[in-house]
């Protein structure tokens, strides 16, 4: 459960920064509050909810309580985080007036409520996917580290600075914890980590308004869910596999490949792609 080491982490810090800013501390230090309510509390509250309820899962699977040697059943999950992001749906669609998606190069278009349902899509299907990859030492903390640290970037290039700054605890903190997570680990993320971290990267993705993005930034995390999906339909429609395991990264460890080596090369390719997701934010921005 090192997972806790990244929530935990930036919790702390936003908390700490808004007191100090609510107590009236002149310094530069009490001017780091980036605590708002239309840029990070929607994020650091779905970060922590979900995180709770990836902890709940976590123990009860270090108890053995549950099917299956312990934990949620797969449909309960689904059902929990669905329920966290349908919220955080109504959060954007009722309270922040939002209900229009940007298409890059193309424009901005009204779809209404139909937001809400691309809205519980895109975090259901990030947070899943970040707990595809959460699989090998270090693979998820290095790809959600760059993951974050892009959306950090086309936060600040559009004025959120506070978001932006989120971007970067969230970030810094899941830096310490790839210290230990790297092979051999010490610290392993949990659910606690990947599922909270795959919601809040998506929520970021949508107040940046470059949910569309997301294949490429996170292009890893697409990948590896992909793969368990393609895997799981030709089971089920032709009896056959595709992989010899899914995710991918297990395939290529049957394959025979080092987990340093898939994990460092998965690195590489998530680098790559995210700085092609970064221009291609920065040229939507100027054509």
């Amino acid at each position: 459960m090192g997972g806790i080491l990244v929530w935990f982490t930036v919790l702390v810090l936003i908390g700490l920064f808004w007191l100090l800013s609510k107590l009236g501390v002149d310094s530069i230090i009490g001017k780091l509050n980036f605590f708002s309510r239309s840029e990070t509390l929607l994020p650091l509250g779905a970060l922590v909810a979900s995180a709770l309820v990836g902890l709940a899962d976590d123990l009860l699977g270090v108890l053995r309580i549950g099917p299956r040697g312990g934990g949620l059943r797969m449909r309960h999950r689904i059902i929990v985080y669905t329920a966290i992001a349908a919220f955080g749906a109504w959060w954007f669609f009722s309270k922040l007036d939002w209900s229009t998606i940007h298409i890059p190069f193309v424009g901005n278009f009204n779809i209404g409520i139909w937001y809400i349902l691309v809205f519980v899509f895109v975090l259901v299907a990030t947070a899943f996917s970040v707990n595809e990859t959460d699989g090998l030492d270090g693979l998820a903390g290095g790809t959600l580290l760059i993951a974050f640290g892009t959306y950090g970037v086309i936060a600040y290039s559009l004025g959120h600075y506070n978001l932006a700054a989120f971007c970067g605890v969230t970030a810094g903190a899941l830096l310490a914890f790839l210290w230990f997570n790297i092979y051999p680990a010490r610290f392993f993320m949990g659910d606690t980590g990947a599922m909270s971290l795959g919601i809040t990267l998506g929520i970021i993705s949508m107040l940046t308004n470059q949910f569309l993005l997301l294949p490429f930034i996170a292009f890893i995390m697409m990948v590896e869910s992909l793969s368990v999906i393609a895997q799981t339909i030709s089971k089920k429609l032709r009896g056959k596999k595709i992989f010899l395991s899914a995710p991918l990264h297990h395939h290529l460890e049957a394959k025979g490949w080092p987990e340093t080596k898939i994990t460092m090369r998965f690195w590489i390719i998530s680098w790559v792609m995210a700085s092609v997701g970064l221009i291609l934010a920065f040229l939507d921005k100027i054509i």
